[in-house]
């Protein structure tokens, strides 16, 4: 009998929307503007990417690397949890969690992997330099002490005008994100830019330029209603993306072949359908 199992068999996703997760067209639509508007000026730094799952924004995000860029992705994979907290989080939601499938998928789109850290990521700020990154995604815990301990690493990794997202901001049953992150807004100066129904989107560094420049993209589009309101003694912009367009997607190497899915992981009950994550990474 084989070693490897049908549901353990490795993915062969031949296009970014076969790869699980919850990456929305609209946040691909912000991604995509941010990374290029980098891209467009000259900014140079690392891409950073904390909590990972089975790579679908990693996927996307890896397609702004630059030469001479590093992308660091921080995720427990198959590692145990730091903490019984953590620990009863990735058993019941992640199981079946490989560093094998992300890095199937990862290699679906890109020729080389990024950085991999298998660890909490509260080790991030242990192995990326400050000030090096450009655009950071926290998508790991959903503990406050975890997502706190993730932005405050997060403004020291970040460059002058580096970019932060926040996964799971508003969530019900992700109320420690919620705190951390408006915590953030209150004391650490992070400056909110704009919100999706999922994902705040944030800097430490410039924020009147790249805000009035956001405003006047989202006026050009008619898939995308944005309100602002006043938060924090900023023009926070609120973005509706239900009719949203997804942006040019990453093309895979299995393009044009019937997709290999694997077994989604185990969950149970409401993690389900909510995406209850994984601990620190």
């Amino acid at each position: 009998m084989s070693t490897t199992s049908a549901t353990e068999a490795l993915p062969r996703p031949t296009r970014l929307s076969d790869v699980k997760g919850w990456f929305f067209p609209a946040d691909q639509l912000l991604f995509d503007w941010f990374l290029d508007r980098q891209r467009g000026r000259d900014q140079r730094g690392d891409l950073l990417e904390l909590g990972a799952y089975l790579g679908k924004s990693a996927i996307f995000m890896g397609s702004y690397l630059q030469g001479g860029e590093t992308f660091t992705v921080c995720d427990l994979f198959d590692s145990p949890a730091p903490d019984d907290p953590n620990s009863k989080e990735m058993n019941r939601s992640y199981s079946t969690l490989t560093r094998r499938a992300f890095e199937a998928n990862y290699r679906s789109f890109h020729d080389e992997l990024p950085t991999i850290l298998q660890a909490p990521s509260s080790v991030v700020a242990d192995e990326v330099a400050p000030d090096s990154c450009r655009f950071a995604h926290i998508d790991a815990s959903h503990l406050y002490e975890h997502v706190h301990g993730d932005i405050l690493a997060a403004r020291e990794l970040l460059g002058p005008d580096g970019i932060v997202v926040l996964d799971d901001f508003r969530a019900e049953h992700c109320p420690g994100v919620a705190a951390a992150t408006w915590g953030a807004v209150a004391t650490t100066g992070l400056k909110p830019l704009c919100i999706t129904a999922t994902k705040f989107y944030g800097t430490w560094g410039a924020y009147e330029e790249v805000h009035g420049e956001l405003r006047e993209m989202l006026r050009g589009r008619d898939d995308l209603w944005h309100g602002v309101e006043e938060v924090a003694g900023y023009p926070l912009i609120r973005i509706d993306g239900k009719k949203a367009k997804a942006p040019t997607q990453p093309r895979s190497r299995y393009e044009g072949e019937s997709p290999s899915t694997p077994a989604e992981p185990t969950r149970s009950g409401f993690a389900r359908l909510t995406r209850t994550l994984r601990g620190r990474g």
